[in-house]
Parts: C-alpha cells; sequence; structure tokens
C-alpha cells in the first residue's frame, strides 16, 4: 500500500501512516493525516481485507490537472466532464465541480467502493473508531458539496444498484397490518434512469423519482425528492415503504411504518448524509399512464408592458387551468420579455391538452400587437407512457434524449437535453422558495405578478410547479405530511428557482479557472431577483436539495415546523455527529468542515 501511495504525488505519505498516539474516545474533533490518532497503514489494510479489498485511495484527475494543466489529458477531462454519466463512474468527481466562494469539490483521501451492505458496516465502524471525516455519495449531484470532502473517508455507493421488482410486498413487521402491494428495491447507489427503465419501460409501472435521469435514488429520496409528475403521484419520500439502513454504531437497520418509525420518517425528507446510510430502498410502483406528454412553447412580448401583462395572463391561465394532477415542469420568466413554457401532462390525450391550451392561445391571438407565440407543430406532443424514458431511435434523432456516448456504456445512461448544463458546472449563485397558491388568488395576484415583473428584471425566475403540491390530490398530499419536508410545499403551487453557472472549470487549473468576478456579479443579481419575490414570500421555505448554500435561517427554511422532530432521531441515531453534512440536521454542533465540535 504504501508502494501505491508512492505513485500518487498529491496524496501525503501521512495519509497513510499515523503518530504514535491512538484515538480518543470523545468524539471533540476529528483527525487528519498525519495528526495524532489517524490511522496506521495496518489499520489501513485491516479495513482493506474487511471489504474484500475495495478500499483504495482516490486518484482524482482534477488534482493532477493541477500540476499539469496544458496536458492532452487535462483537455480531454474538462470535456468528458459534460457526460453526468462519466462523473457518475469516477469517485474523485461530483457532478458540480465548485461553488464559486462556497465550495470546491475536494477528493477523499480513500474510499470504499461498496458493493454489499458489509462493505458500508466495515467503513462506518472505521470512521467511527479512528474519528475520521466520513462521507456518502452516490450519484453525486449535491449543489451543498455534500458528496465530498478533503481529508475523508468516502463510502461509495455507485456499486449497489441492483433493481428488484415485487407483486406483493409488505414491509418487515408490518405483517397483518399493511396490505400487499406493488414494489421496487434499489440498492443505494442506484441512478433514476436505470429504475424508470426497470420499472416502466420494461415493467409496465411507475416509480416517482427524480426529473434529472443521472440523480442517485437514495439522495433524492432522503432529500424529500420531486419529479416532473409529482403533482400527481407526490413526493418520491412519499413512496419509500422500506429502508435498509447503516447507522452510526454500525447497525444495519430495517425502518418501515412498524420498525423503527422515527427513523423512516426522517429519511423522508430529512436529508442524505445526516441520519445514516441507506443500503436498499423500497419504494411503491404505481399504475402506469398510457401517455405522457410535453408541450413546449415561447411567448414574447412585443414590450416591457406587454410583458407585465403577459404575466399576469400566465398566473390566471395557470390557476384555471394548469394547477392539477395533470401537470408538471416548468414555467420561466426571462429578463428579454419571454415566457417559455417547458410542461408535461398525464392523463390527457394529445388533442385534450390541446383544448387545455387553446383559451390562452386564443386571448393571445387576440392582441397580436402586444405578442408572438412560437407554437411549432410539435409544441405539444405525447407518447407512450412505456416508452418516456426509452432511448428510441426517433427520440435520439430528434434529440429529445441523449445518451452516454463512451464505448460500451449501459444503453439505459440516458439524460435529458436540459439537464446536461448541470454535468461539471460551476454554480455562481442558486436560491428556491416555495410560492403559496394563495398569491394566485384575484386579490393577491396582482402583486404576485409584479413581484415576478420585478425578479425578471435582475434575473430570470423560474417556476417548477411540480414541485409544490397545491392541486395535487389528497393522497398525494397526505402522504406528503407524513414526511420531514417543510409543511409549505403541501400548500405552494410552484417552488420559484433562481440560479446561474458556468461551465466546467476548477480552482487552480491554469487555462481552466472559474470566472469569479463574473460569478460574484450574477450572484449579486440572483439576490436582487430573489429579494423581489421575498416581498410577496417572506416567510415561506426552501428546498434543501435545490437552495442557497448560504442560506440564513436554514433550519427553518428547509423542515419548518418539522426541525426539533429531526434534532430528535439525529440525537437517538447518531449522537455522537459521525455523519455531518453543510446545513444537515445537527451540523449546528460542527465547524463548517466537520472537523470540530463546536459545542
Amino acid at each position: 500500500m504504501l508502494r501505491i501511495a508512492a505513485t500518487l504525488p498529491w496524496v501525503p505519505l501521512s495519509a497513510w501512516t499515523a503518530a504514535d498516539a491512538q484515538p480518543s474516545t470523545a468524539t471533540l474533533a476529528r483527525v487528519r493525516p498525519g495528526e495524532p490518532g489517524w490511522p496506521s497503514a495496518a489499520a489501513w489494510q485491516q479495513l482493506s481485507r474487511r471489504t474484500n479489498g475495495r478500499l483504495s485511495v482516490i486518484d482524482s484527475p482534477l488534482m493532477a490537472c493541477r500540476a499539469t494543466p496544458a496536458a492532452a489529458e487535462c483537455a480531454r477531462l474538462f470535456s468528458a466532464v459534460k457526460n453526468p454519466y462519466f462523473i457518475s463512474d469516477h469517485p474523485a468527481l461530483t457532478q458540480t465541480l465548485c461553488w464559486v466562494d462556497a465550495w470546491t469539490s475536494m477528493p477523499s483521501i480513500f474510499v470504499v467502493a461498496a458493493r454489499e451492505t458489509g462493505d458500508v458496516v466495515a467503513a462506518v465502524d472505521f470512521a467511527r473508531e479512528h474519528r475520521l471525516r466520513l462521507v456518502v455519495r452516490s450519484g453525486g449531484h449535491s449543489y451543498q458539496g455534500t458528496s465530498n470532502a478533503p481529508d475523508s473517508l468516502l463510502v461509495w455507493m455507485r456499486g449497489m444498484n441492483a433493481i428488484e421488482m415485487h407483486d406483493a410486498f409488505v414491509a418487515a413487521g408490518c405483517e397483518g397490518s399493511a396490505a400487499p402491494q406493488r414494489a421496487v428495491s434499489v440498492g443505494g447507489g442506484a441512478l433514476w434512469a436505470q429504475v424508470y427503465d426497470a420499472v416502466s419501460t420494461q415493467a409496465g409501472g411507475y416509480v416517482q423519482g427524480g426529473g434529472c435521469l443521472s440523480v442517485g435514488v437514495a439522495g433524492l429520496v432522503q432529500s424529500g425528492g420531486f419529479g416532473s409528475f409529482s403533482k400527481r403521484y407526490g413526493l418520491a419520500s412519499s413512496s419509500l415503504l422500506e429502508a435498509e439502513v447503516v447507522t452510526a454504531d454500525g447497525e444495519v437497520r430495517i425502518a418501515n411504518a412498524c420498525t423503527h418509525p422515527e427513523l423512516f420518517w426522517g429519511l423522508k425528507g430529512g436529508g442524505g448524509g445526516s441520519l445514516g446510510i441507506v443500503t436498499r430502498l423500497t419504494l411503491r410502483v404505481h399504475e402506469l399512464p398510457d401517455d405522457f406528454g410535453a408541450v413546449n412553447l415561447t411567448i414574447r412580448a412585443k414590450s416591457t408592458p406587454a410583458f407585465r401583462t403577459l404575466i399576469g395572463m400566465v398566473l390566471g391561465f395557470y390557476a384555471e387551468a394548469l394547477m392539477n394532477p395533470h401537470w408538471g415542469e416548468q414555467i420561466r420568466l426571462r429578463r428579454n420579455n419571454t415566457v417559455q413554457v417547458s410542461m408535461v401532462f398525464q392523463g390527457l390525450t394529445r388533442s385534450q391538452a390541446q383544448a387545455v391550451w387553446q383559451p390562452l392561445r386564443d386571448a393571445l391571438a387576440q392582441a397580436p400587437d402586444d405578442f408572438e407565440v412560437d407554437f411549432a407543430p410539435l409544441a405539444i406532443i405525447s407518447t407512450s407512457a412505456r416508452e418516456f424514458w426509452s432511448p428510441t431511435l426517433m427520440k435520439r434523432a430528434l434529440g429529445f434524449l441523449r445518451t452516454d456516448d463512451r464505448p460500451g456504456a449501459p444503453k439505459t445512461n440516458v439524460f435529458w437535453p436540459g439537464d446536461q448544463g448541470q454535468a461539471g458546472q460551476v454554480l455562481h449563485a442558486f436560491q428556491s422558495a416555495w410560492l403559496p397558491a394563495a398569491l394566485l388568488q384575484p386579490e393577491q395576484r396582482d402583486a404576485l405578478a409584479d413581484a415576478l415583473f420585478a425578479a425578471s428584471r435582475h434575473w430570470p425566475v423560474s417556476l417548477h410547479v411540480n414541485k409544490g403540491l397545491a392541486g395535487a390530490p389528497d393522497e398525494a398530499l397526505a402522504g406528503a405530511r407524513d414526511t420531514a419536508m417543510n409543511p409549505d410545499v403541501i400548500d405552494a403551487f410552484a417552488l420559484a428557482i433562481l440560479g446561474t453557472e458556468g461551465p466546467p472549470a476548477y480552482p487552480g487549473v491554469a487555462g481552466h479557472e472559474p470566472d469569479v468576478a463574473l460569478a460574484r456579479r450574477q450572484a449579486e443579481a440572483v439576490g436582487r431577483a430573489a429579494a423581489e419575490l421575498r416581498r410577496v414570500a417572506p416567510d415561506t421555505g426552501a428546498y434543501l436539495a435545490e437552495s442557497n448554500f448560504f442560506e440564513p435561517n436554514w433550519q427553518q427554511a428547509f423542515w419548518g415546523a418539522n426541525h426539533a422532530r429531526l434534532q430528535a432521531v439525529k440525537l437517538r441515531y447518531d449522537p455522537d455527529g459521525l455523519f455531518c453534512v453543510h446545513h444537515g440536521v445537527g451540523s449546528e454542533a460542527w465547524s463548517a468542515d466537520g472537523f470540530t465540535r463546536l459545542a
């Protein structure tokens, strides 16, 4: 192992060796390489044996680029990170490379590439016994930087990606009190593209997951979880029936409504990486509709006053025709006085969807001097729901779906073109806020339209209507109430998102540095836009998976009244704070880098 370390110049020799002092039993501080208590080479070798050789030093191509930025391999790397699956398959990389003035993706020292639950148990025990900083990564999509940390031990879940269908699942301990139902069990490292393929394309069912196909299943469910059709099926966490989780004491626990119910509740929206490591999830499988469809159009206002009028028209139309289980995804308000609609629908035929939009089309047609509408022939389309995520030749040819272009890549490695911008991105700013449905009432709608118009003068605003559950069925609302999510989501008609990012770049790599000055200017603009929305929704929460790294009152914003209950779950299952992530439950007790206990 020491010989291996010698071939990796960016990994200090101290990473493999320890000082004479033994680890303390009280975790007041975690240890770094070279400090007293850092595990000896023999200890690391023992962990390697316990994990069947799945422990290794992380070989970071980004660190190599810092040393040789002009190398051809470096140029290829910054091109390759535009493929989200290339990132998923490398333990040193995360989907976001950095957030300017917030965090930079830094590799762990060691990684356990878990293949079975015992590997996770061994890593957890080792980190606890040696007071190590522990990091968990599945899909690596964390905007908050929680999928990485320097000087840490990484538990990489990507290899635990098995998928199993159940025709009549009953959670352990719930026999006699719960009816069997169709379900799917997935490993803690599975990505949504593979799960949709197994459940929908192959088995003709529907599981509520994420819209971005390269997102990890476990992380999304623990964050609450929204997908394109959440207005119909609710939160992904609401469909969680059972989870296998390794807690901080190294125990493997089965959490469901009957066994460890408080831990089960906390896993449903309490945030990934805070309560334990989820090694398997079992999710409810819903009936699959016959068809899914999409609406894509752009409306351009020919003057600034007309754009303000257009915003009011769109809000009224949404309140009357679209705030129901049939519709999801986004309405974007641009600074160039355009409204871009990128929405999906279920439970409707294409002709029915066209009829829904006809009143707005008619209203816009009556004002040709004010509005110009791009209603292309394919503006409203539908497809078999069973083939929605399937990479058919036609979808690939028309650019509706993209695939992993690496030789030999699995055919299920697919992603939507609109999500490619997230791969290898450098975040400049990101904020979110749930907008209460009460703002759509006639007496408040003008104030909302004014706020959205004012915000759009500073930065574009995206209304993710599938990420607010107002208008959802009672079953979806009841499911959301039984999660740790901020209750604001139940009464919200949309999640407003304001974000900005740059292309792949990395600090310290000459020729590939982030544009810091641009990032700061754009962050200020996003802040001004968000302030306009807060005028009409001053006390609303934010979605923890898509939120501001600098959220000032994050406990209230992410969980509202549920935060106190989450703290109790944390204290019960991780009293020493082994699991610590930025703005995660219990992170108040630790320094920003997660190494020093503050109180």
